[in-house]
C-alpha cells in the first residue's frame, strides 16, 4: 500500500471524524448518535460508493481503536457490581439468551439457512458495549439506578462472547484456547498486584512529576499496558479484544496518580482520534453487494438480534425496571458490532461461514448500531414517568453515578 493512498484515506477519515459533531447537532430530532454518522459516512468515502478511501490503509489503526473501544468498556465496568444483585441478574440474563441463541441457530442450521453454528449463536448474543458508551456517556445516561443495571448486562454481552471466541474458535483448538484465556487472565492478575509491591512504590514519585509534565508517565504507561495485552492476547491465539478488554479493567485498578486526567486523556486520545478510525473503517468495510444480493438474511439477522438478546430483558427485569426502562434495556442489549465483526472474520478465514452471512450478520450489526441507541436515546428524553414508575421510574436516570 503506497504511502499517498494511505494518507488520502486518513483525510477522508479526519473529515469524516471531525464533520460528524456538526452533523448530529444538525439532525435535531433525529438525535442520530456519532457512531451511526461515523458508519455511514465510511460507507459513503469507502469503495462501495464514492471510493475516495481504502479501507485496508487503515487498518492497523482502525484495530488500535477498537483496541481503545474495549479499553474504555473494561475501564467503565465495576467487578463489584457483580457480587449483587444487578451483576447476578445479568449473568442470568445472558445465560438465558445463550440458551434462546443456540435453539435458534440450531433451527437455522437445520433449515440450511446458517452454516456457521458457533459463529451466528455467539453473534446472538453479544452486546456493544464499548461502543454504546460514548453514546450512553453523551446523553447522561451513566448515572443511577438504571446505569447501575444496563452496564453490567452489556459488559456481560461483550466480555463472554469473547471468552466464547477464545474457547471455541480459538486457533489452537478448544483445550489450548481455554488454557491460554486462564494464562490470559493470570497476565491481568498480575499488573493489578505489580503496583502494590513495595520496590516498586519508589516510582510512584517519578509517575506524579511526569503524569502532567511533557512526559505524560501515565498516559504512556496505560498505552504500553494496552498494547502488551494485546500482543499477549494474540500470541495466545486469542481475540485481541480480550486483551483491550482485560486491560481497562486492570486500569481502572492500577491506574496511579491523578485518575480523573488520565480519564480525559484517555478520552481524547481514543474518542479524540483511534475510536472514529475503526468505526468509519467498519462503514468503509461494509460489503454492500453482498447484502443488496441477499437482504432478507440482514432483515433475519437483525430481528433476531432484538428477540433474542433484546427481548428476554423484557421479563427479566420486570420487578427492577419499570416498563420504560426496561425497553431502553431491551434496545441497548440488542445493539451489537464490533464481537460481529470478529465472528464474520473468523467465520470467513475458517471456511465456515457463508460469504452472505457474514455481510448480513455485520450489516445487521450496523443497523442495530443505527437503530436500537436512539430509540433507547429518545425513551430516555421523554423521560415520562409510568405507571410502574415506582420500581424505578426514568427520574432515576438522572440519579447518582455508580459506585
Amino acid at each position: 500500500m503506497d504511502v499517498q493512498t494511505a494518507l488520502v484515506t486518513l483525510l477522508a477519515v479526519a473529515i469524516v471524524s471531525a464533520l460528524a459533531p456538526f452533523v448530529v447537532a444538525m439532525s435535531g430530532r433525529l438525535r442520530l448518535p456519532q457512531v451511526v454518522v461515523l458508519i455511514v459516512g465510511g460507507v459513503i468515502i469507502g469503495p462501495e460508493v464514492l471510493q475516495w478511501a481504502d479501507p485496508a490503509s487503515v487498518t492497523l489503526i482502525a484495530d488500535v481503536g477498537l483496541g481503545f473501544l474495549f479499553l474504555m468498556a473494561g475501564y467503565e465496568l465495576d467487578l463489584s457490581l457483580f457480587a449483587e444483585h444487578v451483576g447476578r441478574r445479568a449473568l442470568v440474563g445472558w445465560f438465558v439468551t445463550a440458551g434462546i441463541a443456540i435453539a435458534v441457530t440450531g433451527l437455522l442450521a437445520s433449515v440450511g439457512f446458517v452454516h456457521a453454528f458457533v459463529p451466528v449463536a455467539l453473534g446472538l448474543t453479544t452486546t456493544a458495549f464499548g461502543a454504546l458508551l460514548p453514546i450512553l456517556r453523551d446523553n447522561d445516561m451513566l448515572g443511577g439506578r438504571f446505569a447501575s443495571f444496563v452496564m453490567p448486562a452489556g459488559a456481560v454481552g461483550e466480555f463472554l462472547p469473547i471468552v466464547g471466541i477464545a474457547i471455541f474458535l480459538s486457533a489452537n483448538g478448544k483445550f489450548l484456547g481455554l488454557a491460554s484465556l486462564v494464562a490470559m487472565l493470570l497476565v491481568a492478575l498480575l499488573f493489578t498486584v505489580l503496583p502494590r509491591l513495595t520496590f516498586l512504590a519508589r516510582f510512584s514519585s517519578t509517575f506524579r512529576q511526569g503524569e502532567h509534565a511533557t512526559s505524560q508517565t501515565t498516559l504512556r504507561l496505560t498505552v504500553a499496558l494496552l498494547f502488551v495485552l494485546l500482543v499477549v492476547a494474540s500470541e495466545f491465539g486469542l481475540d485481541v479484544v480480550l486483551g483491550a478488554f482485560l486491560a481497562g479493567v486492570v486500569l481502572r485498578r492500577w491506574a496511579p496518580g491523578d485518575v480523573r486526567s488520565l480519564e480525559t486523556k484517555l478520552d481524547a486520545v481514543g474518542y479524540g482520534f483511534f475510536i472514529p478510525v475503526f468505526f468509519v473503517a467498519s462503514g468503509m468495510n461494509l460489503d454492500l453487494a453482498s447484502i443488496a444480493e441477499a437482504p432478507l438474511r440482514l432483515v433475519v439477522f437483525f430481528v433476531l438480534l432484538l428477540v433474542v438478546r433484546g427481548l428476554p430483558t423484557m421479563f427479566l427485569y420486570r420487578k427492577d425496571l419499570g416498563l420504560s426502562q426496561r425497553w431502553q434495556m431491551t434496545l441497548l442489549t440488542a445493539t451489537a458490532l464490533p464481537i460481529l465483526v470478529a465472528l464474520a472474520e473468523i467465520g470467513l478465514r475458517t471456511g465456515h461461514m457463508l460469504p452472505e452471512n457474514a455481510a448480513a450478520l455485520v450489516g445487521a450489526g450496523v443497523l442495530s448500531m443505527m437503530i436500537f441507541p436512539g430509540l433507547a436515546v429518545a425513551l430516555h428524553k421523554r423521560g415520562a414517568p409510568g405507571p410502574d414508575s415506582h420500581r424505578g421510574g426514568d427520574d432515576d436516570l438522572r440519579g447518582s453515578g455508580i459506585p
